[in-house]
């Protein structure tokens, strides 16, 4: 994972995708009865029922993903929620969290690629309600087979072999559940980096519509 990771930082103006500052962001002010308030524009999204996943798949993203869902489901579990990614992928323990949270939750949870969602971020995509899942016109997906390394005794090589080997095979089968694809299609096309157009992600089973305007949403 980390040789994309690398080759996504580059694509951006860097040398790596370790987290930094979040910079500037916007802030809303709303009016009320009551006065003004403040919000930074992403907790304002967020009334909206609208989650970022921006950036790598790592352990701080996913526990901000995993409560943000949460507490939209405890505000309402009748109605969907918005998944915004634009992700080159990240830990695969960090974004099977995210996985289930999405599955246990009450709400349906509607995915959206804006930009680039690979690896894991390929799967958290493909991994919303069926129906609605979308990527915009320009949006890049790739799908491809963990990776990691190991050091250590012979013994200790071994397990964390037999650990990754089990999850290509688990993540492989989830896969193949999200798109409808074979188990068998899903491990040759993961073998190496495999990109796709959003309209290819749309044949391959990935998502369900291209959207270029918001009245496509209807």
């Amino acid at each position: 994972m980390q040789r994309f990771t690398d080759f996504y930082a580059s694509m951006h103006g860097g040398d790596s995708v370790t987290p930094t500052a979040l910079g500037y962001i916007p802030m809303v002010i709303e009016q009320s009865g009551r006065g003004e308030r403040a919000y930074d524009i992403y907790s304002r999204l967020l009334k909206e029922r609208v989650i970022f996943l921006v950036g790598p798949v790592n352990d701080q993203s996913a526990n901000v993903i995993v409560a943000q869902l949460l507490f939209l489901e405890s505000e309402n579990p009748d109605k969907d929620v918005a998944l915004y990614i634009n992700s080159p992928g990240g830990s695969v323990y960090a974004g099977m969290a995210i996985y289930d949270t999405m599955r246990f939750i009450k709400p349906e949870v509607s995915t959206l690629c804006t930009g680039l969602a690979a690896s894991m971020g390929a799967f958290l995509l493909s991994a919303g309600t069926k129906g609605k899942r979308f990527s915009l016109p320009n949006s890049r997906i790739m799908i491809h087979q963990p990776s990691g390394g190991a050091q250590g005794q012979a013994t200790d090589i071994q397990i964390q072999a037999r650990e990754i080997l089990d999850l290509r095979e688990r993540l492989n089968a989830m896969l193949a559940e999200n798109t409808g694809q074979t188990v068998e299609r899903i491990a040759l096309d993961t073998e190496r980096d495999n990109f796709m157009s959003a309209q290819d992600a749309v044949s391959y089973g990935l998502i369900d519509k291209v959207l270029t305007s918001r009245a496509d949403t209807a």
